[in-house]
């Protein structure tokens, strides 16, 4: 059955990137519609602790796209009901040892040149700031624009302010096209007519882009967060340790592991983060929650004793180069990708929505789209599947 109103475009996907990008498209005066296999926030996004983090991007184009990030996150705030849970709390980073302190003031300073605000503290500092870390570290570095939101109420409050019309539970099994042209998607339960699809389809952007006769390296990589019981307010910032910026910048496949910990304003601490890349392999791995849960409590020993609540994990779309594409396709006119953030999705999708809707409009975007195309990597030949009618 043929859509009834005239769309300007058909966003694929109803995570946080694809809710920005129907948010900025309606901002830019356009109609969209938001079509997903499954609910608002069904896959990664709501698998996500909510993180809007500047300090674990070294300077590039990365960290561009999240302090454009971090200043839209703040209007968003303001402009969206509370239910968003915007804590600009502050991210917290710690070196266990004077070579890990030298490593993170190199890295510091790189990003202090493209806008970051970075404060040094000493250890005494450190207990200040946190009073329950534990004692030994060789110091760290404080980062006031580091933030957090509740992911799927992101979602959900971005996607209900943009009016766009919602298709949930249609899977997208074809892009329509003429000319080796988009004219919009085929789901499984009708056809949505528009001169440009978005592919914000997260972990499977890959599978949209293949759709539409073209290729993205999109890889899932897998992650686990542990829950424990509602706590006083023991943690106070985000807090991780330094090697985590390194397992960030990694591709290894191995399973890898560093402690993020943060309180909530409901009262459970968030534990993680660990990433490996397993396919789609949802089963519970033992070995990652026991890394998990030792090295939060030997960054916070009170968490010793917590009883964990519960453990949930999710796959980040990953991308070689770790960085998303974002942007107008040139291999099939009328195809712009949103996907491949990695972990980095919630706290970079205003921006990418921002870049979308000037890439739809037409207008100046307010960052190049370079670095971000989607067609820079190697791709075998591949032929248009699926034909309009």
């Amino acid at each position: 059955m043929p859509n009834r109103h005239p769309l300007d475009v058909v966003i694929v996907g109803a995570g946080v990137v694809g809710a920005a990008c129907a948010y900025y498209a309606a901002r830019a005066g356009l109609r969209a519609a938001v079509v997903d296999r499954g609910p608002v926030a069904g896959g990664t996004t709501g698998a996500g602790e909510g993180n809007l983090l500047v300090s674990d991007k070294e300077a590039g184009p990365e960290l561009d796209l999240a302090l454009l990030s971090a200043g839209l996150w703040r209007d968003l705030a303001a402009a969206l009901p509370e239910e968003l849970e915007y804590e600009p709390k502050g991210g917290l980073v710690i070196a266990p040892d004077e070579a890990a302190l030298k490593a993170l003031r190199v890295f510091a300073d790189g990003q202090r040149a493209a806008g970051v605000e970075a404060v040094e503290a000493d250890p005494a500092e450190l207990c200040e700031l946190e009073p329950h870390l534990a004692p030994g570290r060789a110091g760290g570095f404080l980062y006031p624009q580091d933030a957090q939101v509740q992911p799927a109420q992101a979602a959900a409050r971005l996607l209900a302010a943009s009016g766009a019309e919602l298709h949930l539970g249609e899977e997208v099994t074809g892009i329509l096209t003429a000319g080796g042209a988009v004219r919009g998607v085929r789901t499984t339960r009708r056809e949505i007519a528009a001169p440009a699809v978005v592919n914000a389809a997260g972990t499977w952007g890959g599978r949209i882009a293949e759709l539409a006769g073209t290729a993205l390296p999109v890889l899932p990589r897998r992650g686990f967060v542990l829950v424990t019981e509602p706590l006083p307010r023991v943690v106070r910032h985000k807090v991780y340790a330094a090697d985590y910026i390194a397992d960030v910048a990694s591709g290894s496949a191995a399973l890898q592991s560093s402690a993020v910990v943060e309180g909530t304003p409901a009262g459970p601490v968030l534990i993680g983060a660990t990433r490996e890349r397993v396919g789609f392999d949802r089963s519970l791995s033992p070995e990652a929650l026991r890394r998990l849960a030792g090295q939060a409590a030997a960054l916070f020993p009170v968490l010793a004793d917590a009883r964990v609540l519960r453990a949930y994990h999710g796959f980040r779309p990953y991308l070689p180069d770790h960085l998303p594409a974002i942007g107008p396709d040139p291999r099939v006119p009328g195809l712009l990708h949103a996907c491949g953030h990695e972990g980095a999705g919630i706290g970079l999708a205003p921006a990418t929505g921002v870049l979308v809707a000037a890439a739809l409009t037409g207008a100046e975007p307010p960052l190049p789209l370079h670095p971000f195309r989607p067609d820079r990597f190697p791709e075998p030949a591949a032929q248009p599947k699926e034909t309009g009618r």
